[in-house]
């Protein structure tokens, strides 16, 4: 289950240069989990998910999609530039 997108300076960048986005998600999800629900949620196609764990314990999810411009204009409609 996706929590909600981690925005930072470098998230933003991620998005612009190399078409990912960032989430935090459930601690017990796994990549195929995120991946099923961001193209279900999104209707757009996922290339591929890294996970990791973050400092504060949270789970940070990046995402990298098919389409080049998928993650900047998803990134608009989320309202997070």
């Amino acid at each position: 289950m996706i929590i909600h997108p981690h925005v930072t300076e470098k998230a933003t960048m991620l998005a612009e240069q190399n078409n990912m986005l960032q989430f935090i998600v459930r601690v017990d999800d796994t990549k195929t989990k995120v991946k099923k629900e961001i193209e279900a949620l999104f209707k757009v196609k996922v290339l591929s998910v890294n996970t990791m764990m973050t400092p504060k314990g949270k789970k940070k999810a990046i995402v990298v999609f098919e389409d080049p411009k998928t993650a900047t204009e998803l990134a608009s409609r989320l309202g997070l530039f």
